[in-house]
């Protein structure tokens, strides 16, 4: 009985989502992009939206859940700026950090990548290594 409402809410929504969809669409093709019906919804919610001075009239100081509510959220909003702000610092510090290391590896190093004897050696290492997986596999292989 259960399953059957929850069968009948979601194909609900779903054509709810289509006709939506399907709306969009109609209304779009008819406009420029933004219908008369949209502008007009946000033109009604900007002017129903209350000015600070209403807000602070509807405000009761003395209402202690109001005041915790608030408070509490005001918390969680700089806790929130704040791990933004320490990442972006720490995500600074780590790119300087590797810019730094990779100028002094350079610098160290000095090695010029177009000499002829750096590749040969840097395929004598790839054809080693790769010999060195295909023996690895092999004894899987006959375990099987």
């Amino acid at each position: 009985m259960l399953a059957r409402a929850l069968n009948f809410e979601a194909a609900a929504t779903k054509i709810q989502a289509a006709f939506r969809g399907h709306q969009v669409r109609k209304d779009m093709k008819q406009g420029d992009g933004v219908t008369e019906q949209g502008q007009q919804k946000q033109d009604q919610q900007t002017e129903r939206e209350p000015t600070k001075e209403e807000l602070e009239a509807e405000f009761d100081p003395n209402d202690q859940e109001l005041t915790h509510a608030a408070t509490r959220i005001q918390a969680s909003f700089r806790g929130h700026m704040a791990r933004k702000t320490a990442g972006a610092k720490e995500d600074e510090k780590k790119e300087v950090d590797i810019d730094e290391i990779t100028k002094k590896v350079a610098e160290e190093l000095d090695i010029d990548m177009d000499d002829p004897e750096l590749h040969k050696a840097a395929s004598k290492i790839q054809a080693s290594f790769r010999g060195h997986k295909v023996r690895k596999e092999v004894p899987k292989e006959n375990e099987n």
